[in-house]
């Protein structure tokens, strides 16, 4: 038996190919990180390095993530290439007692570090698990075309893009009503852009990232990665719907969209309807 072999990994691995699968990740483009349970840890073990590496000070601190364990995509890798050789791709990392180090325990093979944007991970993984109680688990960024083409268009407001995503397909009330947050464009990586980006994550599950894409959390990779799919195909139906020339004539009402959440039993952000 493998690490490759633990249900666990097999389930990252998928996700990282379906994202590939779906064009969402251009040459090393977008991440994935996820928190491990300690169960899952335990079943890992025996496949952690005898020596793992040295301590990486991240430049973050996230108390509560102090002694956590995490997947993550490797800097500079790409995700078509996460199936075909996942201990190059990958890694698993500890966090230490202070909560503001990690080091490499397992994966890497090559050498390499977590993805670039692993501190903005971690900052927005420190705040989704103060928001959900500890039941998010996984971050994951892409670059989704339409709704990266939603930017150049609408104003870079919560409610503008969460209005237009409502009102473009019916799941969309019932998959995301608390709507997503906005992040104007801000130089990847930095710490500008994650501290942004955790303001946007106290209130909502998804950011998106202007001119850049969509990073979404979530409790596990299904919710996660259809959380992702659910925002990017409604706005490709929204760009579709536009490129047609004649604007929008009809759509989902407000009255529709409390309709759809009363009827499916979720809470819709209000303050976004007219």
């Amino acid at each position: 038996m493998k690490m490759t072999d633990l249900s666990i990994m097999k389930r990252y691995i998928r996700t990282c190919e379906d994202g590939w699968n779906q064009g969402w990740h251009e040459r090393n483009g977008g991440n994935l990180t996820y928190r491990l349970t300690k169960e899952e840890v335990a079943e890992m073990k025996p496949f952690f390095y005898d020596q793992p590496r040295e301590w990486v000070n991240m430049g973050v601190t996230g108390e509560n993530l102090a002694g956590e364990y995490f997947i993550s995509t490797g800097s500079g890798k790409f995700f078509r290439n996460v199936a075909l050789d996942p201990e190059d791709s990958l890694c698993v990392v500890e966090i230490n007692e202070r909560g503001d180090s990690y080091r490499i325990v397992w994966g890497l093979v090559n050498g390499g570090r977590p993805t670039s944007e692993f501190p903005t991970h971690f900052m927005n993984h420190s705040v989704r698990v103060a928001a959900t109680n500890g039941v998010c688990r996984v971050i994951y960024h892409a670059h989704t075309a339409n709704l990266i083409a939603m930017t150049y268009v609408l104003p870079l407001t919560d409610r503008d893009f969460s209005r237009a995503l409502w009102q473009s397909a019916t799941e969309c009330p019932v998959v995301f009503p608390g709507g997503v947050g906005v992040v104007e464009w801000m130089v990847p990586g930095g710490a500008e852009i994650a501290l942004a980006t955790c303001e946007k994550m106290k209130e909502y599950d998804a950011a998106v990232w202007a001119h850049h894409g969509l990073f979404c959390s979530g409790p596990d990779f299904d919710t996660t990665f259809g959380l992702m799919h659910t925002i990017e195909k409604a706005a490709q139906i929204w760009v579709l719907a536009m490129s047609c020339g004649m604007g929008i004539r009809q759509t989902i009402t407000d009255d529709g969209l409390r309709a759809i959440a009363r009827d499916f039993g979720v809470t819709i952000r209000e303050d976004f309807l007219d």
